[in-house]
Protein backbone atom coordinates (compact mmCIF):
# COMPACT_ATOMS: atom_id res chain seq x y z
CA UNK A 1 0.00 0.00 0.00
CA UNK A 2 1.28 3.47 -0.69
CA UNK A 3 -0.24 7.17 0.01
CA UNK A 4 -1.31 9.41 -3.67
CA UNK A 5 -1.23 12.62 -3.68
CA UNK A 6 -4.34 14.16 -5.47
CA UNK A 7 -4.43 17.74 -6.62
CA UNK A 8 -7.03 20.11 -4.58
CA UNK A 9 -9.51 20.06 -7.33
CA UNK A 10 -10.08 15.97 -6.36
CA UNK A 11 -12.14 17.42 -3.17
CA UNK A 12 -14.62 19.00 -5.76
CA UNK A 13 -14.95 15.86 -7.89
CA UNK A 14 -15.29 13.25 -4.42
CA UNK A 15 -18.32 15.46 -3.29
CA UNK A 16 -19.83 14.90 -7.11
CA UNK A 17 -19.18 11.54 -6.72
CA UNK A 18 -20.33 10.95 -3.72
CA UNK A 19 -23.67 12.73 -4.53
CA UNK A 20 -24.07 11.05 -8.19
CA UNK A 21 -23.82 7.33 -6.61
CA UNK A 22 -26.26 8.71 -3.43
CA UNK A 23 -28.77 9.39 -5.58
CA UNK A 24 -28.72 5.81 -7.55
CA UNK A 25 -29.61 3.96 -4.55
CA UNK A 26 -31.39 6.72 -1.92
CA UNK A 27 -33.42 4.61 0.04
CA UNK A 28 -30.47 2.12 0.76
CA UNK A 29 -28.35 4.77 1.68
CA UNK A 30 -30.68 6.73 4.48
CA UNK A 31 -32.18 3.16 5.68
CA UNK A 32 -28.07 2.10 6.36
CA UNK A 33 -27.65 5.65 8.06
CA UNK A 34 -30.75 5.61 10.10
CA UNK A 35 -30.46 2.11 11.06
CA UNK A 36 -26.72 2.88 12.26
CA UNK A 37 -28.08 5.75 13.89
CA UNK A 38 -30.55 4.06 15.29
CA UNK A 39 -28.63 1.90 16.73
CA UNK A 40 -25.66 4.97 18.67
CA UNK A 41 -28.76 6.55 20.20
CA UNK A 42 -30.03 3.88 21.76
CA UNK A 43 -26.88 2.73 23.09
CA UNK A 44 -26.06 6.38 24.33
CA UNK A 45 -29.15 6.88 26.74
CA UNK A 46 -27.55 3.70 28.28
CA UNK A 47 -27.31 4.84 31.90
CA UNK A 48 -23.85 6.23 32.76
CA UNK A 49 -22.12 3.87 30.41
CA UNK A 50 -24.14 4.80 27.18
CA UNK A 51 -22.05 8.49 26.26
CA UNK A 52 -18.63 5.89 26.53
CA UNK A 53 -19.70 3.10 24.63
CA UNK A 54 -21.42 5.18 22.06
CA UNK A 55 -18.30 5.80 19.97
CA UNK A 56 -17.46 2.36 20.24
CA UNK A 57 -20.09 2.18 16.87
CA UNK A 58 -18.78 4.89 15.39
CA UNK A 59 -15.68 3.17 12.87
CA UNK A 60 -19.00 0.60 12.01
CA UNK A 61 -20.89 3.18 10.91
CA UNK A 62 -17.84 4.60 9.20
CA UNK A 63 -17.14 1.22 7.16
CA UNK A 64 -20.22 0.48 6.49
CA UNK A 65 -21.30 3.89 4.58
CA UNK A 66 -18.11 3.21 3.11
CA UNK A 67 -18.83 -0.20 1.89
CA UNK A 68 -22.25 0.43 0.92
CA UNK A 69 -20.89 3.43 -1.38
CA UNK A 70 -18.06 1.24 -2.90
CA UNK A 71 -20.99 -1.54 -4.14
CA UNK A 72 -23.32 0.99 -5.33
CA UNK A 73 -20.70 2.93 -7.40
CA UNK A 74 -18.48 -0.18 -8.94
CA UNK A 75 -20.97 -2.67 -9.41
CA UNK A 76 -24.53 -0.82 -10.36
CA UNK A 77 -26.19 -0.82 -13.55
CA UNK A 78 -28.75 1.92 -15.16
CA UNK A 79 -31.66 -1.03 -13.92
CA UNK A 80 -30.07 -0.76 -10.65
CA UNK A 81 -28.75 -4.43 -10.81
CA UNK A 82 -25.66 -6.56 -9.40
CA UNK A 83 -23.72 -7.36 -12.80
CA UNK A 84 -23.89 -11.36 -13.41
CA UNK A 85 -20.47 -12.53 -13.24
CA UNK A 86 -21.01 -15.74 -14.84
CA UNK A 87 -24.03 -16.47 -17.86
CA UNK A 88 -27.53 -17.47 -15.92
CA UNK A 89 -26.38 -16.11 -12.51
CA UNK A 90 -29.25 -14.68 -10.87
CA UNK A 91 -29.29 -10.57 -10.66
CA UNK A 92 -29.26 -9.27 -7.72
CA UNK A 93 -30.76 -5.47 -6.65
CA UNK A 94 -27.71 -3.10 -6.35
CA UNK A 95 -29.56 -2.26 -2.36
CA UNK A 96 -29.62 -5.61 -1.57
CA UNK A 97 -26.16 -6.14 -2.24
CA UNK A 98 -25.19 -3.25 -0.61
CA UNK A 99 -26.84 -4.09 3.07
CA UNK A 100 -25.21 -8.11 2.60
CA UNK A 101 -22.13 -6.37 1.77
CA UNK A 102 -22.06 -4.08 4.79
CA UNK A 103 -22.71 -6.71 7.17
CA UNK A 104 -20.36 -9.08 5.71
CA UNK A 105 -17.65 -6.49 6.30
CA UNK A 106 -18.73 -5.53 9.79
CA UNK A 107 -18.47 -9.21 10.70
CA UNK A 108 -15.60 -9.90 8.87
CA UNK A 109 -13.60 -6.80 11.21
CA UNK A 110 -15.86 -6.27 14.22
CA UNK A 111 -12.94 -7.27 16.36
CA UNK A 112 -10.42 -4.26 14.42
CA UNK A 113 -13.26 -2.05 14.77
CA UNK A 114 -14.20 -2.41 18.23
CA UNK A 115 -10.38 -1.98 18.92
CA UNK A 116 -10.87 1.86 16.87
CA UNK A 117 -14.22 1.88 18.70
CA UNK A 118 -12.55 1.64 22.44
CA UNK A 119 -9.67 4.23 21.12
CA UNK A 120 -12.64 6.46 20.12
CA UNK A 121 -14.20 6.07 23.62
CA UNK A 122 -10.97 6.77 25.15
CA UNK A 123 -10.10 9.67 23.58
CA UNK A 124 -13.55 11.07 23.90
CA UNK A 125 -13.11 10.66 27.72
CA UNK A 126 -10.23 11.98 28.12
CA UNK A 127 -11.23 15.24 25.54
CA UNK A 128 -14.47 15.66 27.96
CA UNK A 129 -12.22 15.48 31.62
CA UNK A 130 -10.24 17.95 29.47
CA UNK A 131 -13.39 20.27 29.26
CA UNK A 132 -13.27 20.72 32.97
CA UNK A 133 -10.75 22.76 33.37
CA UNK A 134 -13.19 25.68 31.54
CA UNK A 135 -16.25 24.71 33.32
CA UNK A 136 -15.86 23.59 36.56
CA UNK A 137 -16.58 19.77 35.17
CA UNK A 138 -20.27 20.79 34.40
CA UNK A 139 -20.15 19.54 30.78
CA UNK A 140 -17.90 16.52 31.69
CA UNK A 141 -20.65 15.87 34.27
CA UNK A 142 -23.82 16.22 31.70
CA UNK A 143 -21.94 13.80 29.22
CA UNK A 144 -20.32 11.18 31.59
CA UNK A 145 -22.40 10.97 34.75
CA UNK A 146 -25.63 12.04 33.09
CA UNK A 147 -26.35 15.01 35.39
CA UNK A 148 -28.92 17.31 34.79
CA UNK A 149 -28.08 20.74 33.54
CA UNK A 150 -30.14 23.92 34.23
CA UNK A 151 -31.24 26.13 31.67
CA UNK A 152 -28.89 29.20 33.33
CA UNK A 153 -26.00 26.96 33.46
CA UNK A 154 -26.44 25.56 29.56
CA UNK A 155 -26.66 29.76 28.76
CA UNK A 156 -23.21 30.32 30.36
CA UNK A 157 -20.49 31.45 29.05
CA UNK A 158 -18.17 29.01 30.35
CA UNK A 159 -20.72 26.08 29.54
CA UNK A 160 -20.61 27.59 25.72
CA UNK A 161 -16.80 27.87 25.81
CA UNK A 162 -16.65 24.24 27.28
CA UNK A 163 -18.73 22.95 24.34
CA UNK A 164 -16.87 24.83 21.90
CA UNK A 165 -13.39 23.34 23.39
CA UNK A 166 -14.67 19.79 23.18
CA UNK A 167 -15.72 20.17 19.25
CA UNK A 168 -11.72 21.32 18.65
CA UNK A 169 -10.54 18.47 20.71
CA UNK A 170 -12.66 15.98 18.82
CA UNK A 171 -11.19 17.08 15.19
CA UNK A 172 -8.73 15.58 15.91
CA UNK A 173 -10.41 11.94 16.29
CA UNK A 174 -12.48 12.76 13.74
CA UNK A 175 -9.29 13.25 11.19
CA UNK A 176 -7.85 9.88 12.42
CA UNK A 177 -10.78 8.12 11.97
CA UNK A 178 -11.31 8.95 8.11
CA UNK A 179 -9.81 6.40 6.68
CA UNK A 180 -8.96 3.79 9.80
CA UNK A 181 -11.78 1.60 9.74
CA UNK A 182 -11.60 1.26 5.35
CA UNK A 183 -7.65 0.57 5.35
CA UNK A 184 -8.04 -2.36 7.88
CA UNK A 185 -11.15 -3.77 5.24
CA UNK A 186 -9.54 -2.99 2.00
CA UNK A 187 -5.74 -3.11 2.83
CA UNK A 188 -5.46 -5.22 6.16
CA UNK A 189 -3.96 -2.46 8.43
CA UNK A 190 -3.40 -2.87 12.38
CA UNK A 191 -5.80 -0.99 13.57
CA UNK A 192 -3.35 1.96 15.35
CA UNK A 193 -1.32 1.66 12.07
CA UNK A 194 -4.58 2.71 10.21
CA UNK A 195 -4.92 5.97 12.31
CA UNK A 196 -1.73 7.03 11.38
CA UNK A 197 -2.01 6.80 7.89
CA UNK A 198 -5.25 8.33 8.06
CA UNK A 199 -3.66 11.11 9.28
CA UNK A 200 -0.69 11.53 7.32
CA UNK A 201 -2.95 11.04 3.94
CA UNK A 202 -5.12 14.10 4.86
CA UNK A 203 -2.11 16.26 5.93
CA UNK A 204 -0.30 15.40 2.48
CA UNK A 205 -3.66 15.92 0.47
CA UNK A 206 -4.14 18.88 2.68
CA UNK A 207 -5.66 20.60 -0.57
CA UNK A 208 -8.21 18.11 -1.77
CA UNK A 209 -9.55 17.45 1.87
CA UNK A 210 -9.91 21.26 2.33
CA UNK A 211 -11.86 21.92 -0.77
CA UNK A 212 -13.67 18.32 0.03
CA UNK A 213 -14.82 19.88 3.21
CA UNK A 214 -15.71 23.16 1.22
CA UNK A 215 -17.49 21.73 -1.10
CA UNK A 216 -19.84 19.99 1.58
CA UNK A 217 -20.22 23.35 3.25
CA UNK A 218 -21.59 24.33 0.14
CA UNK A 219 -24.05 21.81 -0.31
CA UNK A 220 -25.37 22.34 3.08
CA UNK A 221 -25.76 25.94 2.94
CA UNK A 222 -27.68 25.94 -0.71
CA UNK A 223 -29.88 22.95 1.39
CA UNK A 224 -30.82 25.01 4.71
CA UNK A 225 -31.16 28.25 2.41
CA UNK A 226 -33.60 26.12 0.38
CA UNK A 227 -35.87 24.41 3.56
CA UNK A 228 -35.52 27.69 5.07
CA UNK A 229 -37.33 29.23 2.46
CA UNK A 230 -39.97 26.24 2.56
CA UNK A 231 -39.92 26.19 6.17
CA UNK A 232 -40.69 30.58 5.86
CA UNK A 233 -43.98 29.41 3.77
CA UNK A 234 -44.87 26.81 5.58
CA UNK A 235 -44.91 29.28 8.53
CA UNK A 236 -46.42 32.02 6.91
CA UNK A 237 -49.55 29.28 5.56
CA UNK A 238 -49.57 28.40 9.23
CA UNK A 239 -50.47 32.58 10.58
CA UNK A 240 -52.91 32.34 7.68
CA UNK A 241 -54.67 29.79 9.30
CA UNK A 242 -53.47 25.97 9.18
CA UNK A 243 -52.27 26.17 12.69
CA UNK A 244 -49.00 25.03 14.26
CA UNK A 245 -49.11 22.14 11.74
CA UNK A 246 -46.97 24.03 8.89
CA UNK A 247 -44.91 24.86 11.04
CA UNK A 248 -44.51 21.29 12.29
CA UNK A 249 -44.12 20.42 8.94
CA UNK A 250 -41.24 22.98 8.25
CA UNK A 251 -39.17 21.83 11.25
CA UNK A 252 -39.69 17.90 10.24
CA UNK A 253 -38.22 18.58 6.39
CA UNK A 254 -35.05 21.09 8.25
CA UNK A 255 -34.31 18.21 10.33
CA UNK A 256 -35.19 15.14 7.47
CA UNK A 257 -32.72 17.12 5.06
CA UNK A 258 -29.50 17.50 7.50
CA UNK A 259 -30.02 13.83 8.10
CA UNK A 260 -29.98 13.11 4.53
CA UNK A 261 -27.15 15.51 3.46
CA UNK A 262 -25.30 14.05 6.68
CA UNK A 263 -25.93 10.27 5.10
CA UNK A 264 -24.76 12.00 1.51
CA UNK A 265 -21.68 13.41 3.54
CA UNK A 266 -20.75 10.24 4.93
CA UNK A 267 -20.91 8.28 1.99
CA UNK A 268 -18.83 10.25 -0.15
CA UNK A 269 -15.90 9.22 1.81
CA UNK A 270 -15.03 6.22 -0.02
CA UNK A 271 -13.94 8.10 -2.69
CA UNK A 272 -11.38 10.04 -0.69
CA UNK A 273 -10.19 6.83 1.01
CA UNK A 274 -10.08 4.97 -2.99
CA UNK A 275 -7.73 8.33 -4.13
CA UNK A 276 -5.68 8.39 -1.36
CA UNK A 277 -4.52 5.28 -0.97
CA UNK A 278 -3.14 2.72 -3.59
CA UNK A 279 -3.20 -0.74 -2.82
CA UNK A 280 0.07 -1.79 -4.93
Amino acid sequence: MKLNLVPARTGAAWVRSGLKTFWQQPLAFISLFFLFMAAISMVSVLPIIGSVIAPVLLPFMTLGLMVATSVAHENSNPDGLIRATRPGDLQRPTGSAMFVEVFGAMRAEWRSLVVLGVISAVYFVFAVMVTALVDGGQLMRAYLLDDAISPEVMASSDFQLARVLLMCLNLPLSLAMWHAPALVHWHRVEPVKSIFFSIVALFRNFGAYALFVLSWFGVFLLAGIAMGLVATVLVGVGALGAGGAAVAVGNILMIGTALVLAAMSLSSTWFTFRDSFDPN
